[in-house]
């Protein structure tokens, strides 16, 4: 089976492990971002660099929005998600929303460092001011209150 790697595998992992692997190719950025030495040793081992169709965008978006993670997710992320998707992968990551949207998805994942998700996330979307919730709609577009017009935040159900 083939390995997708987050950005946490590629700050972790030995560069034996990393050349093996799947990467998008646009975590190169973040990468050099949070640790220009990983860079450098990455871009002396490289994985295989992909960049998901946007058809493979489409889908991981479509995915994030049925478990409510996509509002928290960022480019990259969704380039991760699409190759894992695209590949049916093992998805490696510490992220919990990506952790969320492979499990409902079905696609295997394993955590890098930490322990992970023990179990699925929920999302509603509650009011900052008079705490109404509601259903996170599929955009996830956090918005106003329709009772008060204070601004709504995305919120993991209990």
């Amino acid at each position: 089976m083939v390995d997708v790697l987050d950005t946490a595998a590629l700050l972790n992992w030995p560069a034996e492990r990393i050349c093996q692997g799947i990467c998008a190719f646009s975590q190169l950025q973040e990468l050099g971002r949070l640790s220009e030495p990983r860079l450098l040793l990455v871009e002396a081992n490289p994985p295989d660099l992909q960049t998901p169709s946007k058809a493979d965008l489409e889908i991981a978006m479509k995915a994030a929005a049925k478990t409510g993670d996509l509002d928290g997710l960022s480019d990259v992320d969704l380039d991760v998600m699409a190759l894992a998707i695209k590949h049916t992968a093992i998805l490696h990551t510490d992220d919990y929303r990506l952790q969320n949207i492979a499990k409902a998805s079905g696609i295997a994942y394993r955590s890098v460092s930490t322990k992970g998700i023990s179990s699925s996330w929920s999302w509603e979307l509650r009011c900052s001011g008079c705490r109404a919730s509601a259903k996170v709609p599929e955009n996830t577009q956090v918005r106003e209150c329709d009772i008060c017009g204070s601004p709504q935040q995305l919120k993991r159900v209990r």
